[in-house]
């Protein structure tokens, strides 16, 4: 669109001109800048019509495919998607409109959106023709301000060198050596809280209504933001300990939405991304100088690990800098995009899930005490951070991963991802022309009825533990779970996030009975990159002796 805009630009500028030059009398007051507007005026009033009524009402190849009732005039579906949670409305439609795996909506000015449901067109999509499908400007901007062009908003030949360079990092026989790290860190988070919810004179193992409310998404945060840091950079960047370490107050600066935020992401469907950085609002001062900070530690934190890793010992390093060094493909500020990239999706993404998860076994209760008691059974106790922790032992804890898949399953911490076509191509058959935004939204397919059942948007553990479904959770097709994306483009980093997941999850289980602050909270999903709930999630926590 903005090529066609600078193209009717030109195209007013050099009319104006010429009708100036050669038929005054049909210029406004024989003026340039009068002239000019009125046909700047006149063609966008037609691109107007053409792009918000005659093509997507009337010669769109996309029209024919089901899509919601209820379309107002000028803006589709925008009101409802504004006003809805993340990603909820993608979910209702999946399950309530009759589709072959492709849906079409609205969104503001009839701009099409294709929303993919189906394995089939999942699998195109997302592997089969997975380049034709890139992330869209407005993401690619928005995200970039804050992580640079890491492996995350790396696209075609760029994008197969960093993963093929970043791989090794992410390996599973590699995360399996980072457990130790991921449990001293759970075992660090867990006497932390001990000490919080233990008021001077008062017993950390009384009746749990008496203590005080802790709000988890705050310390699983802090406590994930330590792992990447080790695991990362091998630096601990001392969050647990310290709330106001100046790496955790940025982070919280970034990610706590704030109505300026809002209001600058509903700006930019409509204004050019260096337009929307000039106006002049806090925010636009807040993201700068938050990236200037976070880019600093990570040249600090490079030129640290340089020193440290000699030609000898250059392959012996277990966290991701490490690794990257040795595979020789990263230049410095490249190197700092990924760490980046890390730093900000690798623990804001589990730490929201953390918040979930403890939120939905504090409304089941007998889930929380089942997966407990499996926990102590199977586990060293969490005073002892040295404990050997390996994936074996993990694999014994059947209960826990399903209660951590189950989680994962229904409430993605990321809802909705958007591409683009970036050329002319097709999705199971249908034709796809160039620049069409496409999609894909977890919280759609992870609870869609028809690949999971009439209960698909109900917590239900059990379906992870029936034969044969420890991986599948009984969906017929692996595309059924999308929270870490599939193919080329899935997330590198989906064995550490869902190790870390667990680990941590079993020493707050283990160790806390847990209830809500307030059993009738009202959930709210407050819109981010991640799907947090608004206003945290309070819970009292009371220390279960005896692990």
């Amino acid at each position: 669109m903005a090529p066609i805009k600078r193209l009717a630009t030109l195209m007013s500028i050099i009319g104006a001109f010429a009708i100036l030059r050669l038929s005054p009398q049909w210029s406004i007051n024989q003026s340039f800048l009068p002239t000019f507007l009125a046909l700047l005026t006149f063609q966008f009033t037609v691109l107007f019509a053409w792009n918000v009524i005659l093509y997507p009402k009337y010669l769109s190849p996309l029209r024919h495919l089901p899509e919601p009732a209820g379309n107002a005039l000028f803006m589709g579906q925008f009101v409802t998607i504004r006003t809805e949670a993340t990603g909820s409305p993608q979910q209702r439609w999946a399950n309530e409109i009759p589709n072959d795996g492709l849906i079409r909506y609205l969104n503001v000015f009839n701009e099409e959106r294709l929303l993919i449901t189906g394995p089939k067109a999942l699998a195109e999509v997302l592997t089969i023709k997975s380049y034709d499908f890139i992330k869209p400007a407005q993401i690619r901007n928005g995200l970039g301000r804050l992580l640079g062009v890491g492996i995350l908003l790396a696209e075609g030949e760029e994008h197969k060198v960093q993963r093929k360079n970043l791989m090794p990092a992410f390996a599973y026989r590699h995360v399996k050596d980072l457990y130790p790290v991921f449990w001293a860190k759970s075992s660090e988070m867990v006497k932390a809280l001990t000490d919080i919810i233990a008021s001077p004179g008062e017993d950390p193992s009384s009746d749990v209504s008496k203590l005080p409310a802790i709000e988890i998404g705050d310390w699983s945060s802090r406590s994930t933001l330590d792992i990447i840091g080790l695991a990362g950079m091998g630096h601990d960047f001392g969050a647990i300990k310290d709330p106001k370490t100046e790496l955790n107050v940025t982070y919280r600066t970034i990610f706590q939405p704030s109505r300026q935020a809002s209001i600058l992401g509903l700006l930019s469907l409509f204004i050019p991304f260096w337009l929307l950085r000039l106006i002049p609002i806090s925010r636009n001062q807040e993201i700068p100088a938050a990236v200037k900070t976070i880019r600093k530690v990570c040249h600090q934190l490079i030129e640290g690990k340089k020193q440290t890793l000699d030609s000898k010992s250059r392959d012996s390093g277990k966290d991701i800098i490490s690794v990257a060094l040795s595979s020789g493909g990263f230049t410095e500020d490249k190197l700092v995009d990924q760490m980046m990239t890390f730093l900000a999706a690798g623990h804001e993404t589990t730490a929201t899930a953390i918040l979930w998860a403890v939120y939905i076994l504090c409304r089941h209760p007998h889930y929380q005490t089942r997966l407990r008691e499996e926990i102590r059974s199977k586990l060293p106790s969490i005073e002892d951070p040295s404990a050997p922790i390996a994936a074996e032992t993990l694999d014994r804890l059947p209960f826990l991963q399903a209660v951590c898949n189950e989680v994962l399953r229904l409430h993605p911490p990321v809802t909705l991802t958007l591409r683009e076509a970036a050329k002319n191509t097709s999705i199971c058959g249908q034709y796809v022309p160039k620049g069409t935004k496409i999609i894909l939204a977890p919280s759609a397919v992870n609870g869609c009825k028809a690949l999971w059942g009439a209960d698909a948007l109900e917590f239900n553990p059990e379906r992870w533990l029936t034969p044969g479904n420890a991986n599948s959770g009984g969906a017929t097709s692996n595309y059924a779970v999308l929270t870490f994306l599939h193919g080329p483009r899935s997330c590198i980093g989906q064995a550490f996030a869902k190790a870390e997941f667990a680990i941590l999850m079993a020493g707050l289980v283990g160790r806390f009975e847990m209830e809500l602050e307030d059993p009738e909270m009202e959930i709210k999903i407050q819109t981010g990159i991640t799907a947090r709930i608004k206003g945290g999630v309070k819970v009292r926590m009371r220390a279960v002796e005896g692990w």
